[in-house]
């Protein structure tokens, strides 16, 4: 039981202090490059009610038939920890009546997701989210805009070895059709396909598409091209997404097996694959158009896109590239002290720096002077003050700088000015 309570459940994972600047780093320009896109901000709860995910994601999915964290609270409501980000964007879009606002509306978000698999790289049980969502724009325009936003999140983060694959499947309408031709398909190939594509055949034959089982994967080399099947409406939208995709200069492959793993999509779906130097493929964005969600969880009818994007996937494509942001500067002042008397007035002075925006600390272990020295460079601060008995007389202080060594009196009211004045030290 121990080793249970000291370590963190399966496929989930601590982000350490010595990690953590990574994260602030790669939301900061994520935040920057959103807002320059016209995107706002929206945070939605962890948890939801579970119909939210099966009405919207679907129940013949991956995600609600093996993946969801689902379980009764205390009033026997049944409650789903978040799995994807949308679903929850699109309830709080109806429940705060967002239509009424000006159109389109563009949001985003980072949030934790929770899904039971198999952990991967870059892909936990419980991993994180930054993800767009815009309500009312209908135009292909939005979808080639969605794509070459998530490139130049990556452009600024500085990776490389990226592509572009894009699909449309379609409205209910000519999917209708599609799901008639694919049927007969894959009706003659049901003894080769696994146990849970049989189950998808029957229910949505579509989503054997997304199976990833290598039989599978070989008895679907023939199967019916959805593009064979668009109505004229979807057939101009996915000819204007390739129309301004050309124009943004951004290079890109059709492929035919992009379905998505989400019931609710509908037209453009796409992807943003990472090839690394073994040749293997992830995806590291995926996304599309889901027209119908809003009238199918409520009674408003607006179209939809958006977007999803692991971090976690992102870091870790980050460090297979030798990528790295800025470490946080250095603390700016370790203030040591000898005796209570002294460290007490070192809190104080600490105190009075950081309301000033001085990144300041004093000692709160009583340790010797030498082992407080030796605790500041351990923690790289820049600068050191001593105070002792002589130093609370007379209110004049030792103060030495950790790089050079040097050393030089300094008057308590000179404290703030030296180290505003001329920045970080």
């Amino acid at each position: 039981m121990a080793a249970v309570i000291t370590q963190a459940p399966k496929g989930t994972k601590d982000v350490l202090p010595s990690e953590v600047y990574k994260w602030h780093e790669l939301e900061r320009i994520i935040r920057e490059l959103a807002e320059n896109y016209g995107f706002y901000e929206l945070r939605t709860p962890t948890f939801e009610h579970t119909e939210l995910f099966l009405r919207s994601v679907g129940d013949t999915t991956d995600v609600v038939q093996k993946e969801m964290y689902t379980f009764n609270d205390k009033g026997n409501r049944s409650i789903t920890l978040k799995p994807e980000g949308t679903a929850s964007t699109v309830r709080a879009f109806l429940e705060h009546g967002l239509y009424n606002q000006p159109l389109p509306l563009k949001t985003y978000y980072f949030t934790p997701v929770f899904r039971y698999e198999r952990p991967q790289a870059g892909r936990l049980r419980e991993h994180h989210q930054f993800g767009v969502e815009v309500f009312g724009a209908p135009e292909a325009t939005l979808d080639a805009e969605l794509i070459a936003f998530a490139l130049n999140i990556f452009k600024n983060i500085g990776i490389n070895d990226l592509s572009v694959n894009i699909n449309s499947i379609g409205c209910p309408a000519c999917r209708k059709n599609y799901n008639e031709a694919l049927m007969a398909f894959l009706s003659s190939k049901r003894e080769k396909l696994c146990s849970t594509c049989k189950e998808r055949l029957e229910r949505n034959p579509l989503r054997v598409l997304d199976c990833k089982v290598p039989s599978c994967r070989e008895e679907l080399k023939d199967v019916p091209v959805i593009l064979d099947y668009l109505c004229p409406e979807c057939e101009e939208h996915f000819n204007n997404l390739k129309l301004t995709l050309d124009q943004l200069g951004i290079n890109y492959k059709i492929d035919l097996m992009i379905v998505r793993g989400l019931d609710y999509y509908s037209k453009t779906v796409f992807e943003i694959i990472y090839t690394n130097a073994q040749n293997e493929s992830l995806t590291v964005c995926g996304g599309g158009r889901y027209d119908g969600l809003t009238s199918q969880m409520g009674d408003v009818k607006t179209a939809g896109a958006g977007f999803g994007m692991g971090l976690e996937r992102v870091l870790m494509i980050m460090s297979e590239q030798g990528l790295d942001f800025a470490r946080p500067e250095p603390a700016q002042l370790f203030i040591a002290s000898m005796g209570a008397q002294a460290a007490a007035k070192a809190l104080k002075l600490a105190c009075i720096l950081r309301s000033a925006g001085v990144k300041a600390e004093s000692d709160h272990s009583g340790r010797s002077i030498k082992a407080q020295l030796k605790y500041a460079n351990k923690l790289e601060f820049k600068n050191v003050l001593v105070i002792g008995e002589d130093e609370l007389n007379n209110g004049i202080y030792r103060l030495k700088n950790m790089s050079s060594g040097e050393e030089q009196a300094i008057k308590e009211n000179e404290l703030i000015n030296y180290f505003t004045e001329k920045g970080s030290r």
